[in-house]
């Protein structure tokens, strides 16, 4: 009987591949284990093994696999399950899942060995210099790699010569694959076993007595042994000594010393020993037994709790619960800024239960975390994380906790799979038979409906911890002030009046203008032309720490210019702001206080976010000028006043969303604001203080703002009345995009006629030198999901057989929200 396994690869393919097996491998193997496998002429890919049959494939013969790469298998069944899922959802392939979900490192590279071939003698005369070069750096090394051959030539493209190579017999080339993944290995030293009886020692001391800084080694590690009882670490002997390592090597090399390696974990909690939970108030009690009673009934439950009210204790609690039922929790957060604040909080408590899982780790923290959530180890009883980690192999999965559920940021734009995490971690939950709790001050929309449909579970902790009140919240009017010459800058006078007054008394300020940069566009007053991205729609944001300008869309740069590029006049403006003008003008304004900014450009580093709030916490910083990252459910214990720059950006934006999120911004970034014991301020600069979301804001009405929000999504058919698709077609002819848009348009009208929209124009029309054009699919909720996906595939596929629009990228964007 013939043995084959599916094959799951890193790449985007709509089918699995079958390879062939022996039978001892069919017997071996499992899914989720990593094969090394050839796939086309000459790649070598890791693939993941999804199924193991006897069905030989039809359409070709299957190969052979190279080779297996584990002995247990990396992701467990639940996973896979789960892969399926986002793959069939988000209607995008296993391979673009498998991509995603894999620490990099697991998913090995292949690379191009070359060697000397077997051939008795070659005819050294009939090669070329470059080819001798080559042959000859053969006879002193066993294998070369293609960058080894491009350093040694010093050219790029060395092809060529290894192709002449191979057709005069001189060398041999196969693809070796290798691992990214490397152990951290600390060197541990002893005494050698030789040495261990009294007199083997008493003879080593007196022979190192002509080498005293030799025997002061061996005296120290003798102390360091005895008072520890632990191995002693190189490290530690060499700065107890106060030897250099050269030493040490020395006595390695004598045979006095033997060296040992011990593999060890990258991320460790170095704490204290862990605190007791804090004691919940009668609102968070009630809210607590609340949460545990929905429980029994739902499996997903809402806590709505207006901003400083406690939630995160009421999690520590449910933790609590879970962990004693010896079962895992994950924690998802939406900004890594907010891993590096509740990091702290959560190890108080559960010291080193809690691993940490996000892009600024390394590859090689993030597969140690992966190998102990995977072994279930005490490490990573508790997973805390941006969206990434919900592709974790959990195995008893007891609890998902999503905070700031309304966030965009869980959900992933680019590449595919197009994921959302709240919505994913609902079926992880139900996979596991785990609860999910929701929380948000500022619930989106859908997660409100559906805890008002009965779907989801729903509690309210309308109380804000120590019963501080809400923040006041004031509207100024700066067209008003412009009028009457009382604005400085981009400050009113009842701003830089409040800025003042919360200054002498020694509090903090938290300023938010969401753009980064110091101004959007740079004009000239003379003609009136912008510096426009020579790759997208857009004007170039200036950023003055640099003196350039930027492409906030492809990251195109050029130095700012100091005359007009079109008329040569010198006379150029900057017109309207960002985080860095503020940060400036700031700084004019108030000269004694210490002012620091966070936004992308300031918090590139691994420790970039940690560094700013950490300084802010411990009041070294006055006043903090920020982009939406300060929005973020953080905890900061002094601040007493937030300004909103401009609250009408936000509100024009031309999205359905635009009004609950700016709604959820403003109420969110006032919420940093009094969460102690004293009342905090928030004042809020507009144009236009009459506008409804504004009233609501002030007046911190989440309800007024869903009811009237629903009522348009009612009427104009939105989510989460209609769900939607959005179809983005992308290329770099214009004309092309067009007429393709217009064809998928056309065909997805005769299935779904007028709940079609589109295709049009996105408000940067083109990017990174593609146009782009959007389409957008209603379906009712009576309309058959699946089907819908089903028909827009067929439409798909028929779409890429036709030539001219095979260059056309399609993405399929399902709940693009």
């Amino acid at each position: 009987m013939r043995y084959f396994i599916d094959v799951i690869l890193p790449i985007p393919l709509q089918k699995l591949f079958t390879y062939q097996i022996t039978e001892a491998e069919a017997e071996f193997l499992k899914p989720g284990i990593r094969v090394a496998v050839p796939f086309g002429k000459t790649k070598i890919y890791t693939g993941l093994v999804f199924r193991i049959h006897n069905q030989a494939p039809t359409a070709y013969d299957a190969k052979e696999i190279h080779q297996i790469l584990d002995d247990i298998p990396i992701v467990n069944q639940t996973q896979i399950e789960l892969w399926q899922w986002i793959s069939s959802y988000y209607m995008c392939t296993l391979g673009d899942v498998m991509r995603a979900a894999l620490p990099s490192a697991f998913i090995l590279e292949s690379e191009t060995v070359i060697t000397k071939s077997n051939v008795e003698a070659i005819d050294e005369s009939i090669l070329k210099d470059d080819e001798f070069l080559i042959y000859e750096a053969l006879h002193h090394q066993s294998s070369l790699k293609i960058h080894d051959i491009s350093s040694i030539l010093d050219k790029k493209n060395v092809l060529p010569v290894i192709k002449r190579l191979i057709e005069k017999e001189a060398i041999t080339v196969e693809e070796e694959v290798y691992e990214k993944y490397k152990p951290k290995l600390v060197r541990y030293v002893k005494l050698h076993a030789n040495f261990s009886s009294e007199h083997a020692l008493q003879s080593l001391l007196e022979k190192l007595n002509r080498a005293p800084k030799q025997r002061d080694v061996v005296m120290t590690l003798f102390s360091i042994s005895a008072t520890t009882k632990k191995p002693v670490k190189v490290k530690d002997l060499t700065t107890e000594s106060g030897a250099s390592s050269q030493i040490v090597k020395s006595l390695i090399d004598k045979g006095v010393l033997e060296e040992y390696f011990i593999q060890t974990d990258r991320v460790q909690y170095e704490g204290e020993d862990n605190e007791a939970s804090k004691q919940l108030n009668e609102h968070q009690e009630i809210a607590l037994k609340e949460v545990q009673t929905s429980f029994e009934t739902n499996n997903v439950t809402l806590l709505h709790g207006v901003t400083s009210s406690g939630k995160t204790e009421i999690y520590v609690k449910l933790i609590e619960e879970v962990l004693n039922s010896g079962k895992q929790v994950l924690y998802l957060l939406p900004e890594i800024a907010l891993t590096t604040q509740l990091v702290t909080r959560l190890q108080n408590y559960f010291g080193e239960q809690v691993a940490i899982f996000h892009s600024k780790y390394s590859v090689h923290e993030r597969v140690e975390v992966w190998n102990n959530v995977l072994s279930s180890s005490a490490k990573a009883k508790i997973v805390l994380g941006a969206r990434s980690s919900i592709f974790l192999p959990f195995n008893n999965l007891g609890l998902i906790i999503v905070d700031e559920e309304h966030e965009q940021s869980f959900k992933q734009f680019d590449p595919a799979p197009r994921y959302h995490a709240r919505d994913t971690a609902v079926v992880i939950a139900a996979m596991h038979k785990a609860k999910v709790l929701l929380g948000s001050a500022t619930p989106s929309l859908e997660s409100y409906f559906n805890a008002k449909q009965g779907k989801y579970g729903f509690v309210e902790l309308m109380h804000r911890h120590n019963n501080v009140l809400m923040p006041d919240i004031e509207l100024v009017d700066i067209k008003d002030k412009h009028k009457r010459k009382r604005m400085t800058g981009h400050f009113s006078d009842r701003l830089i009046e409040e800025i003042t007054e919360v200054l002498e008394e020694g509090k903090q300020v938290i300023l938010f203008q969401n753009r980064r940069g110091f101004s959007p566009i740079v004009e000239c007053n003379t003609c009136g032309h912008s510096p426009q991205c020579p790759n997208c729609d857009v004007s170039l944001t200036y950023h003055q720490y640099r003196s350039q300008l930027r492409c906030h869309y492809c990251g195109y740069v050029a130095a700012m210019p100091q005359s007009c590029e079109a008329c040569g006049s010198t006379d150029l403006d900057t017109k309207g702001f960002g985080t860095e003008q503020i940060e400036e003008e700031v700084k004019q304004l108030f000269p004694k206080a210490n002012v620091a900014r966070m936004d992308l450009d300031t918090t590139r580093g691994k420790y970039g976010y940690e560094k700013i709030i950490t300084a802010l916490e411990q009041q070294e910083i006055d006043i903090l000028v920020g982009t939406q990252m300060l929005t973020k459910g953080l905890d900061f214990r002094n601040v007493k006043l937030v300004g909103i720059m401009n609250a009408d950006n936000m509100l024009n934006f031309p999205d359905f969303r635009a009004h609950e999120r700016s709604f959820q911004l403003m109420v969110q970034v006032s919420g940093r604001a009094g969460r102690t014991d004293e009342r905090g301020k928030v004042l809020i600069q507009t144009y236009n203080p009459f506008h409804n979301i504004l009233q609501q804001v002030s007046t911190n009405s989440y309800v007024e703002m869903f009811k009237e929000q629903m009522d348009d999504r009612y009427n104009f058919k939105y989510p989460p009345i209609y769900k939607q698709i959005k179809i983005t077609l992308k290329h770099k002819d214009y004309n092309r995009t067009e007429t393709a848009s217009i064809w998928f348009a056309k065909s997805l009208r005769q299935f779904f006629g007028d709940a079609v929209l589109g295709p049009e124009a996105p408000p940067v029309a083109r990017i990174r030198n593609q146009y782009h054009k959007n389409i957008l699919v209603k379906i009712p909720k009576k309309q058959s999901l699946a089907k819908t996906k089903e028909a827009i595939i067929k439409i798909n596929n028929s779409f890429s057989s036709i030539k001219d629009f095979r260059s056309v990228k399609v993405i399929l964007n399902v709940d693009n929200f």
